[in-house]
């Protein structure tokens, strides 16, 4: 318990909270102040009234936090957590696409880095990927940069025509219609849900393909007892703590992000007593990656 004290104690001097992804280690979830899924702790950290905001997640997220929250010190406890998917492209492959398919608006996942969202017109989760492309009135879209989550859209939205970049998830592409037939073969009867990152043999095999927050609701509001999880299996944990009395099992235990593991309670107590690692978007690319977001905010609100 004592470097948990030891974080504790800084928060309180430092007016500091602690923001941690759905997929991060157990040991990291437990000193959580929010958790959940990337946008939605960005938002945390817009409506907190703490100064200081360690991220719990990788890099692209802590980016997203620093430009909602442009008044606020955050912080990424481990320099190294990247996003191999958003790593997959960059302002230059986009100008490309864009060329290729001129004056076609670009709606850009979150999971992309903020000088992609700069570029683009609007950002996106998986939760409400379906709603923004939806809400665009041009008939064509570039939807970037994750293929799987733009196939699942376009498969929602067959009157749109999506043009793709070809980025995707590793970990989520791990996940395969045959770890879902032998899961069920194991457990008969029990509701599978995955990620619309997966590929879509597997979203096709599956009973729901939900976002992580989307997953949450969804076991909470279910009558079954027990559940079939298709992400990366962080997510689990929480599901645990939050659902006492189901179960819980990954389709394959081979989802797990290597980037999501790399954060600890160590890691956070260091970033709490040396202020490091600041993320800082230079203020150009800042306002103009704002706008993407802010546009995808209030597409959000509209019910």
């Amino acid at each position: 318990m004592e470097i948990i004290d030891k974080i504790n104690k800084l928060k309180q001097e430092r007016n500091a909270v602690i923001l941690v992804h759905n997929y991060q280690r157990p040991e990291v979830q437990d000193i959580a102040d929010y958790i959940g899924d990337s946008l939605g702790l960005s938002i945390a950290a817009s409506k907190t009234d703490a100064k200081v905001i360690v991220f719990c997640g990788v890099d692209f997220m802590a980016e997203t936090a620093a430009i909602i929250s442009p008044d606020k010190t955050v912080l990424l406890p481990e320099v190294n957590a990247g996003c191999p998917m958003a790593e997959m492209i960059d302002v230059e492959k986009l100008k490309k696409l864009k060329s290729e398919h001129p004056g076609v608006p670009v709606v850009c996942y979150v999971n992309s880095s903020a000088a992609v969202k700069a570029e683009s017109d609007i950002c996106c989760t998986s939760a409400n990927a379906v709603k923004v492309v939806k809400s665009l009135p041009n008939n064509e879209v570039i939807f970037i940069p994750d293929k799987f989550l733009g196939q699942y859209v376009q498969s929602q939205l067959p009157q749109k025509k999506l043009f793709l970049f070809d980025g995707y998830c590793p970990t989520h592409a791990k996940i395969l219609p045959e770890h879902i037939a032998r899961a069920q073969e194991a457990y008969p009867g029990v509701p599978v849900l995955v990620h619309p990152e997966c590929r879509p043999e597997t979203i096709a095999a599956a009973d729901a393909a939900l976002s992580t927050e989307g997953m949450m609701k969804f076991v909470k509001e279910s009558p079954a007892r027990e559940f079939l999880i298709g992400t990366e299996t962080g997510i689990i944990y929480r599901m645990e703590k939050e659902n006492p009395g189901k179960r819980f099992r990954p389709v394959t235990e081979l989802a797990v992000c290597p980037n999501m593991k790399l954060t600890t309670q160590a890691g956070v107590l260091w970033s709490l007593e040396e202020l490091e690692t600041i993320v800082t978007v230079p203020k150009e690319i800042a306002d103009r990656a704002r706008v993407t977001i802010e546009k995808m905010i209030a597409i959000g609100r509209q019910d």
